[in-house]
């Protein structure tokens, strides 16, 4: 005889397989290790004091 077979439970375990790949997709495509985030955000800092030592402050008004 044939297997029964719950198809909702099918539906689910299909969809739950679609959603796993699509996020190792992501995970691929997004993802940065922790070393680049250093990395970026050192930059950024270095970045921001090098604006923020060229900012001029408003003539003062007497």
């Amino acid at each position: 005889m044939a297997e029964i077979v719950n198809l909702n439970r099918h539906r689910k375990q299909a969809a739950r397989q679609m959603r796993g790949q699509e996020a190792a997709l992501n995970r691929e495509k997004f993802g940065r290790s922790k070393a680049e985030k250093a990395r970026d955000a050192e930059a950024e800092a270095r970045r921001n004091a090098l604006l923020d030592g060229a900012r001029q402050d408003p003539p003062k008004r007497d």
